[in-house]
């Protein structure tokens, strides 16, 4: 494991010039926002083509990259990334719900610049009905404090109850992929062991304690008519099989399971299979008959739909554990577990050219992947090297 501080386009250079090679880059670059007003976060380095030729070279060829960017201005990471050479293979969406909208009450500010007096309707009630103190907590010492909750106000102008900005719910992820070497995926696969993605180490769990069941999949025929008999898959003597008992297939989604998220999800009955309506015969043609529900398959279990898709495990204390944590956008260690196990192949190496405070490096050391990480703001590098050293002892600092 090699943690290094630097400017990451001198440092990934030097790693070329010494012939380094890695199987994966899973990064959390800057979203070129401003964001709480760090310098940091306006460089333009997620921008430029520059940045990501370095990490296509230090790449093997059909090597994944997976990066984080902002709803508002992910497509200019992504040409940038393509730019560079890369391949866009998909998009994931990660969905939260602690996003905290930063929008500009108008009304306030109309109000503000007219000089109307505004009513005031007391604090806001926190999810205890306390109208004057809430508590939070303060990530620098790791205790839980008090703070009195901001009051509300009402003008009376058309412009009352208009703002500037969304309460943010998602980030997307670009996954790109190297060029490959070799004639075929699987020639890739066999030269440099990257190009594929690890989709059983990425499945879904079910409930394993209830009968899974998979619908027998349907092809089309040459007259455009879909039936059991022309599809080439059909079962031997039922109209299911059982499903793989691996778990489900990963999704280009993922959420963090907390309750403003899974209830946007609707709730299901139990995935058993069964007969639907058609949503695919306008594209694909006309079907024979009902379709089965979900050519997936059924997993026995019910609920909201949210558990199709992957939860990462997370807590407050891996802001807090044992070291302050300031950095301001730190992703669960979990989420990135899961991401540096998609794209990395057995016994590899990751490259984090954006380390933060360190989620990358802890994800992969967990997973049993070398590690190389990359960090210019000094304060987050000691977070990280405090945090990192929890879990791997020797190795090396630059």
């Amino acid at each position: 494991m090699l943690l290094i501080n630097g400017d990451c386009i001198k440092e990934m250079q030097k790693l070329i010039d010494d012939g380094v090679q890695v199987d994966s880059v899973v990064t959390d670059p800057p979203y070129e926002l401003g964001f709480m007003g760090k310098s940091w976060d306006s460089t333009g380095i997620a921008f430029n083509p520059k940045t990501w030729e370095l990490a296509l070279k230090l790449l093997k060829p059909g090597g994944y990259l997976l990066g984080f960017s902002a709803s508002r201005n992910y497509h200019r990471m992504a040409v940038a990334i393509e730019d560079a050479g890369f391949e866009i293979r998909d998009q994931i969406m990660w969905l939260y719900g602690s996003g905290f909208p930063k929008s500009l009450n108008i009304g306030k500010g109309v109000d503000k610049k007219l000089g109307n007096e505004r009513e005031d309707l007391g604090n806001y009630k926190t999810p205890d009905g306390n109208q004057e103190l809430s508590t939070y907590n303060n990530w620098k010492d790791g205790e839980e404090q008090e703070r009195r909750t901001p009051r509300i106000t009402r003008g009376n102008t058309e412009y009352e109850g208009w703002g500037t900005a969304l309460k943010p719910a998602h980030e997307p992820i670009v996954m790109a992929r190297k060029p490959l070497s070799e004639s075929s995926i699987v020639d890739n696969v066999l030269k440099h062991g990257t190009g594929a993605i690890n989709i059983d180490g990425c499945r879904i769990e079910g409930d394993n304690n209830t009968e899974r069941k998979t619908a027998n999949r349907k092809s089309r025929s040459e007259d455009g008519v879909w039936t059991d008999n022309n599809s080439g898959m059909k079962q031997e003597d039922n109209h299911f099989a059982d499903a793989d008992p691996r778990g489900r297939f990963p999704a280009n989604l993922m959420h963090d399971g907390s309750d403003v998220i899974t209830k946007e999800f609707p709730q299901t009955g139990k995935s058993i299979g069964g007969k639907t309506k058609s949503a695919f015969g306008d594209i694909y043609g006309t079907y024979s008959g009902d379709v089965l529900s979900s050519s997936a398959g059924g997993f026995g279990d019910e609920g909201s739909a949210a558990r199709f898709f992957y939860c990462p495990k997370t807590s407050k204390s891996e802001r807090h554990n044992g070291d302050a944590n300031t950095h301001p956008t730190v992703k669960p260690v979990d989420l990135m577990r899961y991401l540096c196990r998609l794209v990395t192949p057995k016994g590899g190496t990751v490259l984090d050219p954006f380390m933060g405070s360190g989620s990358t490096g802890m994800a992969a050391k967990d997973e049993g992947f070398d590690f190389i990480g990359i960090e210019k703001e000094k304060e987050y590098f000691e977070i990280c090297e405090s945090r990192i050293k929890r879990f791997a002892p020797l190795m090396d600092f630059m």
